[in-house]
């Protein structure tokens, strides 16, 4: 038995214009420089106040990096409205998953620097919720590269970590990957270059998500 473990944003569907637009009017709030597009993607997948906090400059989130999600959380679905965004998946990602996630010789799950809400809300918008057997996010374990997310799902499921594959887009899925002894694959359609999640750690790196099938096995 295996587990399958995705990151959510940059790996199963493309959220960077919804994020970015969110950030944008958060740090507009607060009298701050905007980020660019190249700083948001480079914080997706961290929670969110430390992600805010190292967009801002700072070691640490702080109080006012606290605030700030706070503010960002309250504008995340009406931007989403507004905007008429949509968080699609990945080209490819639902030929996968709708081949895998009826096998009985493995468990897929989350493990994402999301929200619960904002997972169930991607799960539920695309049909995902009965595949995926287990999930971390930002509200259950410490920001990503801490192992938790992996560990616990590893626990949860009863399969070592040795026999969990986790499959991301950010350097911090690589490193958070390897520090709890799981294989880490990298995928270079999401928010890092290839030299990055090298970088960081993977042991593969894959630019389509049929090219995942042979290394789940």
């Amino acid at each position: 038995m295996k587990l399958v473990l995705f990151d959510c944003d940059g790996t199963l569907v493309d959220s960077a214009e919804l994020i970015h637009e969110t950030m944008l009017r958060t740090f507009r709030h607060f009298g701050k420089a905007e980020p660019t597009l190249a700083q948001t993607k480079s914080i997706i997948g961290l929670t969110l106040d430390i992600a805010i906090a190292r967009i801002d400059g700072k070691p640490h989130a702080d109080e006012e990096a606290v605030e700030m999600m706070a503010y960002y959380k309250s504008l995340f679905s009406v931007v989403r409205q507004d905007l008429d965004f949509r968080e699609p998946l990945f080209e490819g990602i639902k030929d996968l998953i709708d081949t895998i996630g009826p096998r009985d010789d493995l468990l897929i799950g989350a493990v994402t620097g999301k929200s619960r809400r904002g997972l169930d809300m991607i799960m539920n918008t695309h049909g995902y919720a009965d595949h995926f057997a287990v999930s971390r996010t930002a509200d259950d374990c410490p920001s990503k590269p801490h192992p938790a997310m992996v560990t616990e799902c590893c626990d949860a499921t009863g399969i070592l970590p040795a026999d969990t594959l986790v499959i991301g887009d950010a350097i911090y899925d690589m490193q958070m990957a390897k520090a709890a002894g799981a294989t880490a694959i990298g995928v270079s359609w999401g928010y890092a270059s290839v030299g990055e999640l090298q970088k960081a750690g993977a042991d593969h790196i894959v630019h389509h998500p049929s090219e995942l099938l042979p290394l789940i096995g």
